[in-house]
């Protein structure tokens, strides 16, 4: 009895740990697919950094960028960074 409980105990493990591969491979997949996207958006002549943080700041909570644009506004203003 104890074998068989190790056997099914290795089965479920085996299942974990393929499906944590095929996630893996899937995640590659889509950081390729990434890395191509700002290639072609750079190849138009778009800038990828600012594409980045554009991307970065619209997933952020809308009221905590607000927040956060209005402190970055005052510390380039007591900077003399004024746009």
């Amino acid at each position: 009895m104890t074998q068989d409980k190790y056997s099914v105990t290795a089965d479920e493990l085996r299942q974990f740990v393929e499906r944590f591969e095929r996630l893996e491979a899937e995640k590659k997949d889509i950081a390729d697919a990434q890395k191509d996207v700002m290639a072609e958006a750079k190849g138009r002549g778009y800038d990828a950094a600012a594409i980045r943080a554009l991307i970065k700041l619209r997933a952020q909570d809308p009221v905590s960028l607000s927040e956060f644009e209005a402190i970055l506004d005052l510390y380039k203003s007591a900077l003399g960074m004024e746009a």
